[in-house]
């Protein structure tokens, strides 16, 4: 017999201005079930769980909890209920610890003191039974992506939550997170929570969910068992036609080195050791070099040296012949590096800037889009920005006025690839292209990273999803603790060899 429902959510229809998020969409989670939510970046999959956890109120629709109907006014009214939520951008206080973001709202506290001895007993308990490894005295600011999210997913244990969303939790793992988390999933249905799991990485769905409910464009598609489907199927409904999951390449043709990295050392923030130790390496005109590792292992303190965004300790950076170390971001920008940044929000997007101001950050202050007095040529603006919308696929409700801030978090992120493709660049500095996209984005881009490297510019591609890697690449480096410990050919390697370099268990020859 099947279980009762523990949510419902009955024809549920929210819009916004210029678009219909949701139309009259019906989802319904039983106890105890992983229910995965799949569609395209922008189908209305965040909107949807937004309005469950009390951030939107819909226009029209009905949810219901274990067969009563309920009234979310606020995620107070949510966590009331026990519904927790992780969400795809982290709602987190950097400057805090990890301790005080847990408990912070559900502080325990006796004769109005707070006490911390308590809660940090029961978040080291929690970390300990799920296998969420965090320190609760690191500040937020100073952690990786991945313990973040660790942390969001202990805010709603903590809490006791009994319906739990997860939203897109896997963007930013590394694959061994990946299947850690997804035991973790395993072993909250099995303790009787239900589970909303947004994603539109069709292995997760396939491997960890009872079912899914597929949107398109707000509306749904349908819902189907996981144990009748496969992925080809799903990727249809999700995106309407036949996705390649394959990329194709031909040989690299390398040519002159564009960027030349010699005894590179980046400090770290987290602690005393070097974040980034003695690097050395070249990336060539025709050819995508991969940066691949564990996250926190020492490439974003990489890529921060290389793009200027943190200052190097020592060693040398040349870019086209020219020392670059020391030089500032435009300059490297107008040099001709481009640089798709692991956070898009911290570095990527001024995200209450209008889409086509977004888009031309970089280049502003070309004549191509300033007069001679000094001000925009709002036209020119709005014309290259309809451009990269139409050529990427960037789906905003406005067009190119919207703020950024209101749209998906893949379409975010297209669009920021869309700005840094169109410069004139020689080398593209590529941190997680594709974190948060969906198939039909994903077969693009990788298509326009390889069209980049056939053009003869130079890719550096940092990725933790190792498909992408053995996919993308003409050369693996892979870096530990901080270190490259192996240069290898992707033709020649296996992903189980290439997972052991970055666990640290094999070195190449002569590494100590």
């Amino acid at each position: 017999m099947d279980k009762p429902y523990a949510i419902e959510m009955l024809n549920i229809t929210k819009r916004f201005p210029g678009i219909i998020a949701n139309d009259n969409i019906t989802l319904q989670l039983r106890q105890g079930e992983i229910h995965a939510l799949l569609g395209e970046n922008g189908a209305g999959k965040s909107t949807l769980m937004s309005v469950l956890f009390g951030l939107y109120q819909p226009e029209e629709g009905i949810i219901k909890k274990d067969g009563k109907q309920v009234n979310i006014k606020d995620p107070n009214d949510a966590n009331a209920l026990g519904i927790g939520m992780v969400h795809q951008h982290f709602k987190l206080v950097e400057c805090f610890t990890v301790l005080d973001n847990i408990i912070m709202g559900v502080e325990p506290c006796k004769f109005g003191f707070l006490r911390k001895d308590e809660a940090r007993k029961k978040v080291l308990e929690l970390s300990e039974k799920y296998g969420l490894m965090v320190d609760p005295d690191a500040l937020v600011e100073d952690i990786t992506v991945g313990m973040q999210q660790r942390t969001e997913i202990l805010k709603m244990l903590y809490r006791d939550n009994e319906i739990l969303i997860f939203d897109e939790p896997t963007a930013v793992l590394t694959p061994q997170e990946i299947d850690e988390l997804m035991q973790i999933m395993k072993g909250l249905a099995k303790e009787g929570k239900s589970i909303l799991f947004i994603s539109h990485k069709l292995n997760e769905i396939m491997s960890v969910a009872d079912r899914c409910t597929v949107l398109r464009k707000g509306k749904c598609i349908g819902t189907v068992n996981i144990a009748d489907t496969s992925k080809e199927e799903l990727s249809r409904m999700m995106v309407g036609r036949d996705v390649e999951f394959t990329v194709h390449k031909d040989i690299a043709k390398p040519g002159e080195p564009v960027l030349h990295v010699e005894n590179l050392s980046v400090a770290s923030k987290l602690h005393k050791n070097d974040a980034v130790r003695n690097v050395s390496f070249d990336v060539h005109e025709g050819e995508i070099v991969c940066i691949a590792g564990i996250d926190g292992n020492g490439q974003t303190e990489l890529v921060y040296g290389l793009t200027g965004l943190e200052p190097v300790k020592s060693g040398k950076v040349m870019f086209k012949g020219k020392d670059i170390t020391n030089a500032p971001i435009r300059q490297r920008s107008i040099m001709g590096m481009s640089h798709i940044p692991e956070d898009r929000h911290k570095h990527g997007l001024v995200l209450d800037y209008s889409l086509e101001d977004n888009l031309v950050l970089q280049r502003y202050f070309e004549p191509e889009f300033v007069n001679k007095a000094g001000f925009l040529k709002r036209n020119a603006i709005r014309q290259y920005g309809c451009r990269l919308i139409q050529q990427f696929d960037i789906r905003s409700g406005q067009g190119s006025v919207t703020s950024v801030r209101s749209m998906s978090g893949g379409n975010q992120q297209k669009a920021i690839i869309a700005r840094e493709m169109d410069k004139d660049t020689s080398l593209l500095v590529a941190v997680q292209p594709t974190r948060g996209l969906d198939v039909g984005a994903i077969e693009y881009i990788h298509r326009q990273i390889v069209a980049q490297r056939d053009k003869g510019k130079a890719v550096l591609l940092v990725s933790l999803e190792l498909d992408e890697v053995m996919a993308l690449s003409d050369r693996i480096l892979v870096m530990y603790e901080g270190e490259i410990v192996g240069e290898l050919d992707p033709k020649k390697t296996t992903v189980e060899e290439l997972g052991l370099y970055m666990a640290g268990a094999k070195r190449k020859e002569g590494k100590k």
